[in-house]
């Protein structure tokens, strides 16, 4: 049963890889939304996320310096809740829905990550 904290751990890892990717892919699209979000410097902010994202997630996925990498994705997490996905001041409900959903899962990553944070890569980690 071992291997299935780690098939747990390579998909949660590669969920934050693909993400990371995608800060890279779709950088001419998100820098302008950071920004209207009232992120100063929102190209930066997205290349630098996109960073934590891929280097948190590798990290994770390999069982690599675990507490590190969900260290930086947890980092990411909270902050990007609260800022990017502020649903308390969204009046149309359908898109406050939307923002709910999203900062609630975020929280949930988030606190996922903790818990690597305390418990580690498990087996088959290179750590």
């Amino acid at each position: 049963m071992e291997w299935l904290l780690m098939v747990g751990r390579v998909v949660f890892g590669a969920y934050f890889v693909y993400n990371g990717l995608n800060h890279f892919r779709r950088l001419g699209m998100m820098a302008p939304y950071t920004a209207s979000m009232g992120v100063p410097q929102a190209r930066l902010a997205v290349v630098v996320t996109g960073l934590m994202l891929l280097a948190g997630g590798l990290s994770v996925a390999l069982g690599y310096a675990v507490w590190l990498g969900s260290t930086l994705l947890a980092a990411f997490l909270v902050p990007t809740a609260i800022i990017m996905h502020p649903y308390w001041s969204v009046s149309d409900p359908m898109m406050r829905a939307n923002q709910q959903v999203h900062f609630l899962k975020n929280l949930a990553l988030a606190a996922a990550n903790l818990m690597l944070i305390y418990f580690g890569g498990g087996p088959f980690s290179l750590s």
